[in-house]
């Protein structure tokens, strides 16, 4: 062999090797922690063989009590659809010491009226005019009382004057908040001297009252450097809430209207920069903060925990990778990614989820998802048998938690009780 030839096999081995090493490491062996190893045989003694959602209530308490001594004087308005359970939004309230809901959806306001009459509900989105009459057809004679404890949210002159001839067709009064648009551009008021003619046709409006205001400003945190970064962005924010408060003042004639106003901001992943903010918002609203979904693992709430899980039973389990069409290949991608050593089909899939325990567990792009069984993979070092429970972590709790059925509430790694989840049809039930 000449010396170029040696060199030039040198040279592919070195290669080689190279490429060898840098195929994707284990990232996961062995099974549960003994967190995972308690509920699964919790769900195991309770005969539990389907996927269910499972909140942990000593979890959901620790927040409860971050997000309490971070709100300072400010009020918590408690978010339905993060908690979309009649008896869990209960208890949140009584834990948080609070009577303020945000709702988003008609079903799950009439739900909340009925279940909480002594309730303040506010609406997070705009809601067209004929969901309004809805909820009122539906709204029980007696207990909530509506004229009082409900805040529609308006964010257009064009909306205003619907709201306003539904107040007039029903002989209503209705309490109208205004959606403020503070840097989301997702809708909302920006311009003062529209903000000022909605406040003047409010109050021309006997069967209208002007509630407050509620901005949102959940992109703040994830502001680029180059415009300013989060810090720059929610300076903004406040600025652009303290110019409409400011024509608020103009027509209240009051120096503070805060203390007769709504004035709501923030959401999970925000709520805590208010802490120091004096002069502007009077409440806060939180809700997925509170049971910590994935897309919530955020620096600002690192002290918060996860709260939620979807735990689901393996059906079948397959030592090495056999996806269809791939023939040979199944073999060269499992050799070269260790984490393909194995698969699992679970019952059921396709959530908005990742698997968290055992750790390791990946889902398998080219044979994709399945709602009905889904492919986990996970390497050879995995122990992991039919029958046993994988659990994933929601990436959002609103709707992934209406899949389920009855929620599965523990408390010290027991289960408790289950409890029902709002219908979204309007179905009212506790």
């Amino acid at each position: 062999m000449n010396r170029r030839r040696f060199l030039m096999s040198a040279g592919v081995a070195a290669a080689g090797v190279g490429l060898w090493a840098a195929r994707p490491r284990v990232l996961g062996r062995g099974g549960h922690s003994d967190y995972f190893r308690s509920l699964e045989a919790a769900l195991h003694a309770s005969g539990i063989a389907r996927p269910v959602m499972v909140v942990d209530l000593d979890r959901l308490d620790q927040n409860i009590e971050v997000v309490r001594k971070a709100l300072g004087p400010r009020g918590l308005r408690i978010v339905a659809k993060s908690l979309p359970s009649p008896k869990l939004i209960d208890y949140v309230l009584t834990q948080a010491g609070t009577e303020r809901v945000m709702v988003f959806h008609q079903p799950f306001a009439n739900a909340v009226a009925s279940l909480h009459p002594d309730s303040d509900v506010l609406f997070g989105k705009p809601m067209p005019v004929a969901a309004a009459a809805e909820f009122y057809d539906r709204l029980p004679p007696g207990g909530f009382d509506a004229s009082d404890r409900m805040q529609w949210l308006v964010d257009t002159p064009d909306r205003l004057r619907q709201y306003a001839s539904l107040a007039s067709a029903r002989d209503l009064r209705l309490r109208i908040n205004l959606e403020i648009d503070v840097g989301l551009h997702r809708g909302g008021v920006r311009d003062p001297a529209m903000l000022s003619g909605m406040l003047d046709a409010i109050a021309a409006d006997e069967r209208l009252a002007f509630a407050g205001l509620m901005g949102y400003e959940p992109h703040v945190v994830k502001m680029p450097a180059f415009v300013g970064g989060p810090e720059g962005e929610f300076a903004r924010v406040q600025e652009r809430y303290a110019a409409c408060l400011e024509v608020v003042r103009g027509h209240a004639g009051a120096a503070d209207p805060a203390r007769e106003l709504t004035l709501n901001a923030a959401g999970s992943p925000t709520y805590r920069l208010w802490r120091d903010v004096e002069g502007l918002s009077n409440e806060l609203s939180v809700g997925s903060g509170l049971v910590k979904p994935l897309d919530f693992d955020l620096p600002i709430l690192e002290d918060h925990v996860p709260a939620l899980y979807i735990a689901t039973p393996v059906l079948k389990t397959r030592g090495g990778l056999e996806v269809p069409g791939l023939g040979s290949g199944n073999g060269l991608w499992s050799a070269w990614d260790p984490n393909r050593a194995q698969s699992f089909f679970t019952y059921g899939g396709n959530w908005k989820a990742k698997p968290v325990s055992p750790e390791g567990l990946l889902d398998n792009p080219v044979f994709g998802h399945s709602s009905n069984q889904e492919m986990l993979n996970g390497s050879a070092d995995i122990v992991l048998g039919v029958d046993d429970f994988v659990f994933l972590r929601p990436t959002q709790s609103e709707f992934v938690m209406l899949q389920f059925g009855d929620l599965i509430m523990i408390r010290g790694q027991e289960i408790v009780d289950a409890w029902s989840v709002l219908d979204q049809s309007g179905e009212v039930s506790s």
